[in-house]
């Protein structure tokens, strides 16, 4: 979290006036943290400009040094800068994923390419979500994984330097992320591998599409033309010298906000093209009434602070969820509710996210009930109170959207943001033209 950030409960901000702002968003997490495990496999030293600087990426950059990785953080012109330069993987080694998913599963595999024990632990809730796919895979390839009990965090990878690899079919319905695992490390094991998808559709399918991108720009040689089975073929992984992308996903409050208050937020640095799951933020904002234009100098959402009523399949982008949900409970004019669909997987993420916010929305007056694959949010006044966070750094955004026309919401444990933005609430004091 950043040191000048506020901890503990902060009271939301409401909108007074109408918003005009430009929001600067750092760089994506999801990108991060793809380059950041590349680089580290890399046959020569990658540079990482603009990458975010989060809980979730400090945990990516500290699992990796204790690999044997060197990274060198840097300011070049004032932007981030990290200098990653590979070396000879290694253990003995004890790896905190924190509460990031993308470290408790993009690093099993590159840790079976090390010489020793490494064992991988996290938050109490971490322990919680679902590894059994992304562990499985690796033993069908010959890899040792020991387990404290259930295929969950604490575990314990032992490498010997190097994986056979080959074909794994496994079921990746819980996370996209038991996919891209196993795509980022495959071009360093022996016989690359194939990955197989067998169960129900793949969530987050932008994700794997994204992975399969970063995988390409490093000269890896990926096939992926047949659905829900992906091969990379085994070669070396070339060094990058990339700037990420704004995380279009922690773009979403701010851009929502232009929604709610009335106004307008321009977004710079907004990509044409993008792999980016967030990049759909467009689509859903005009569908609930915001006029969107896309140019070269980034993305303007405005609104007039009537929120439309929507029905959308969230399926490959479940992370917007939260703030979309945030949304739909301010569509207090509309006539018919709103429902989210395809997010059942939701329940397994940071926190049971379909709980949380039914939980949460109706403490403050809402009217949500969960289905089986996702969310129905009935028009209702909602008033003030203390809008819980589970941990989550997706429902204090939400929380922050809701605080927009809300008053008196305050959003408990506001700190655990800095899993992927830790400026939030400057950035967001800065919107509203008042300190953060």
């Amino acid at each position: 979290m950043d040191p000048h950030s506020p901890t503990g409960d902060w009271p939301a901000p409401t909108a007074d006036t109408p918003i005009d702002a430009t929001v600067a968003v750092p760089g994506s997490k999801s990108l991060t943290n793809r380059y950041a495990v590349l680089a580290a496999l890399a046959t020569d030293a990658s540079r990482l400009t603009r990458p975010l600087v989060s809980r979730d990426t400090t945990l990516m950059v500290g699992a990796l040094r204790d690999l044997g990785t060197q990274v060198t953080q840097e300011n070049v012109d004032d932007e981030p800068s990290w200098l990653i330069e590979p070396q000879q993987l290694r253990g003995p080694a004890g790896i905190d994923c924190g509460l990031a998913g993308t470290v408790m599963r993009f690093l099993p595999p590159v840790a079976a390419l090390a010489d020793g024990p490494v064992r991988f632990d996290g938050d109490p809730h971490a322990r919680k979500r679902p590894m059994a796919p992304v562990l499985g895979a690796l033993r069908a390839l010959g890899v040792d994984i020991t387990t404290e009990g259930a295929d969950a965090l604490p575990f314990t990878v032992t490498g010997t330097g190097a994986v056979r690899g080959g074909k794994v079919v496994l079921d990746a319905s819980g996370s996209s992320q038991f996919v891209s695992a196993l795509l980022l490390a495959g071009a360093r094991f022996e016989q690359g591998v194939t990955v197989v998808h067998d169960g129900k559709p793949l969530p987050s399918l932008p994700h794997v599409q994204m992975t399969v991108e970063v995988l390409r720009d490093a000269g890896v040689v990926v096939d992926d033309m047949d659905a829900n089975t992906w091969h990379v073929e085994p070669s070396e992984i070339s060094a990058l010298e990339v700037s990420v992308e704004p995380d279009l996903s922690n773009a979403a409050a701010f851009l929502a906000a232009a929604l709610v208050a009335g106004g307008r937020v321009r977004v710079p640095g907004w990509p044409q093209v993008t792999t980016q799951a967030g990049d759909t933020m467009r689509d859903i904002l005009d569908a609930m009434g915001a006029e969107v234009v896309l140019d070269r100098d980034g993305l303007t959402v405005s609104g007039t602070g009537e929120v439309s009523a929507v029905d959308l399949d969230l399926h490959d982008v479940g992370e917007l969820t939260p703030v979309v949900a945030a949304l739909a409970a301010l569509a207090a004019l509309a006539d018919s509710p709103s429902q989210l669909r395809g997010i059942a997987h939701l329940r397994g993420h940071e926190t049971d996210r379909l709980a949380a916010l039914r939980t949460e929305l109706n403490g403050l007056g809402g009217r949500v009930t969960e289905t089986d694959d996702g969310l129905r949010i009935e028009p209702a006044a909602l008033h003030a109170g203390t809008f819980h966070t589970y941990g989550d750094h997706r429902m204090v955004m939400a929380a922050a959207v809701l605080g927009l026309r809300v008053p008196g919401v305050v959003i408990e444990d506001v700190a655990t943001v800095g899993k992927t933005l830790p400026t939030f609430t400057e950035l967001w004091g800065r919107m509203l033209g008042r300190q953060g």
